[in-house]
């Protein structure tokens, strides 16, 4: 069976049924209200990490290369908190107003998320 886009959010199948996909129930993704702040510390930690390596190129003290991947690891940490914040005040939150299996897709995708990130 062959899956032709048509709209956003939804395809057409060769039967001619159209489905929607659970990440498209809303318009727009949690985090674009503060999309700018998410790329400043995103610039932010993508520049320790390009100090790491350089401290690494440079040789420096193995204590104080691991402080800093620690401070990375940590900024990394408060993004992906912050962004699964995001994440279930709005994606979790419209999918649980449309119900249904929209609703227990996204729920579970949530739990799905959060239990990788307690795994990291």
């Amino acid at each position: 069976m062959a899956i032709m886009s048509t709209e956003p959010g939804q395809h057409e199948q060769s039967d001619h049924s159209t489905t929607t996909d659970a990440h498209d129930v809303h318009s727009h993704h949690g985090y674009i209200s503060d999309k700018a702040k998410y790329l400043a510390r995103l610039k932010r930690i993508e520049g320790q990490a390009r100090g790491i390596s350089r401290m690494v190129d440079e040789e420096q003290y193995c204590i104080d290369i691991l402080t800093q991947v620690s401070a990375v690891t940590k900024a990394l940490e408060g993004v992906a908190l912050a962004l699964l914040d995001d994440h279930l005040r709005h994606c979790v939150v419209d999918a649980a107003r449309t119900g249904g299996e929209v609703a227990e897709d996204k729920i579970t995708e949530a739990s799905a998320a959060i239990a990788r990130l307690v795994r990291s």
